[in-house]
């Protein structure tokens, strides 16, 4: 790829625009247990390996989340449905109206590690922390998949530059 010079900026600006032009799936992950309930609106997941079934979710370490969530020893992943968007601004702290991290934004259930999912999202997985990694400002949450669900009908939220969508088959 060949580059204007005009175009160079520093490498933290240059990392943060090329990531804003990667479309993302959004989540919510969700804790719940005796080091508290929390929740926050990541876009950072993606699986690990099929066998045994896995994911990872980077968190901010100033997130409350990922400390609970390392305590709790579980959480929970629900992929967004397109119909979700303002859940996602309420976990990402910036509701359009109420207030920021608010659980009664949406309806929940839970399956076996008691972690929050969120009824209606188009992908839910229940995890078991099996590792948790500092790398910069995050923490890597490597889940164990204890159950997962598909709502075959849902079409996912999708983020990029800067704005919410959904997929569409070409």
């Amino acid at each position: 790829m060949s580059i204007a010079p005009d175009r160079l900026i520093t490498p933290r600006q240059d990392f943060i625009a090329a990531m804003g032009n990667a479309a993302t799936g959004v989540t919510v992950v969700a804790t719940e247990g005796p080091a508290g309930r929390f929740a926050q609106t990541v876009s950072a997941m993606c699986s690990v390996t099929a066998d045994p079934p896995s994911l990872l979710v980077c968190v901010n370490e100033r997130s409350p989340l990922a400390e609970a969530a390392a305590r709790n020893g579980h959480f929970a992943v629900s992929v967004l449905s397109a119909e979700q968007a303002h859940v996602s601004d309420v976990f990402a702290g910036r509701p359009t109206a109420g207030t920021p991290y608010d659980f009664d934004c949406a309806d929940w259930d839970t399956l076996g590690t008691g972690s929050p999912l969120l009824r209606g999202a188009a992908a839910v997985f229940d995890c078991r922390l099996g590792d948790a990694v500092v790398s910069g400002t995050h923490r890597v949450l490597f889940g164990a998949v204890t159950a997962a669900a598909v709502s075959p009908d849902a079409r996912p939220l999708v983020h990029h530059a800067r704005t919410y969508g959904t997929h569409r088959p070409l």
